[in-house]
């Protein structure tokens, strides 16, 4: 079988990008910018040119796991949406502070496809810039070799349910867990088990944004030293989850900008919890 070799992005944009960088590339045609945000919003007003992406268009539901990365189906029906080849360079946002915008980022990645950018602050930092803004429903026309749906590099960026228990048993892996402290000690339950994977430690995702900047993440060098304290490796790797890898999707961006090597348990919460064969454990948040 012969594959796609993905190019290298014609813009020169970090993992990350700032409001201001992104202005004088609107409208390029190699770029695709993609919002998450809620379709009220949306609707509302927009960066120019950014096309609408609905969150469940990223995930795969199982009876007991409820964002798993899709099928290669379903992973198609997206790339022919976002309407990318190899060579488009795709940014993305939404209103939260980055959580689906990354959880995006997370799909393409399993793919190879790494021209990509998270838009700092989303359109939250968009606004408070003053930029421009658009309620216009953007059309595009078709492009010719699409993003092929190609999960060689799959395992770089995603781990399963078996090799994670595995790896928790030989205590050979260190864990994120980045939902709320309610959810990691087990007094809200989201799963027919409340409770966090042994030996995760927490870091809730919201922690590393500023809602006094306009959502956007606060210095890198302040959330990792944050993480060390906790008592987190950053030369050695990592498995995040949440409930769904929907929150998990920004602290896979962020790993990723601290140069760690990590991966997205996409099975989450929702499936390690449902099931009854898993180890949980329970109790306080480590200070």
């Amino acid at each position: 079988m012969t594959t796609t070799k993905m190019t290298a992005s014609a813009f020169d944009f970090g993992l990350l990008i700032e409001a201001e960088d992104l202005v004088p590339h609107l409208g390029h045609e190699k770029l695709r910018i993609i919002d998450l945000s809620r379709a009220s919003v949306y609707e509302q007003l927009h960066i120019p040119h950014a096309l609408h992406l609905q969150p469940k268009l990223l995930v795969r539901q199982e009876e007991t796991a409820m964002g798993l990365l899709p099928d290669a189906e379903g992973l198609e029906a997206l790339i022919r949406y976002l309407n990318i080849s190899p060579d488009h360079h795709v940014v993305a946002y939404d209103d939260e502070g980055g959580a689906w915008a990354g959880r995006l980022l997370w799909n393409l990645h399993c793919l190879g496809f790494e021209n990509t950018s998270l838009l700092n602050g989303g359109i939250h930092a968009w606004l408070g810039a003053g930029l421009p803004t658009s309620s216009d429903q953007e059309t595009f026309t078709p492009v010719d070799h699409l993003v092929p749906v190609n999960l060689e590099r799959k395992a770089e960026f995603q781990i399963d349910y078996n090799e994670l228990k595995q790896l928790i048993e030989n205590e050979n892996i260190q864990v994120w867990d980045c939902r709320t402290e309610d959810e990691y000690t087990g007094l809200r339950l989201a799963a027919r088990r409340g409770g966090h994977i042994p030996g995760a430690r927490h870091f809730e995702w919201s922690t590393a944004l500023n809602r006094q900047n306009h959502l956007k993440l606060h210095p890198l060098p302040r959330t990792q030293q944050r993480l060390e304290q906790l008592g987190f490796d950053l030369d050695q790797p990592v498995v995040v989850y949440c409930q769904s890898h929907h929150r998990s999707g920004l602290t896979y961006i962020l790993g990723r900008l601290f140069g760690w090597k990590i991966r997205a348990y996409d099975g989450a919460w929702s499936e390690w919890g449902n099931r009854l064969d898993s180890p949980i454990a329970t109790g306080e948040v480590p200070s």
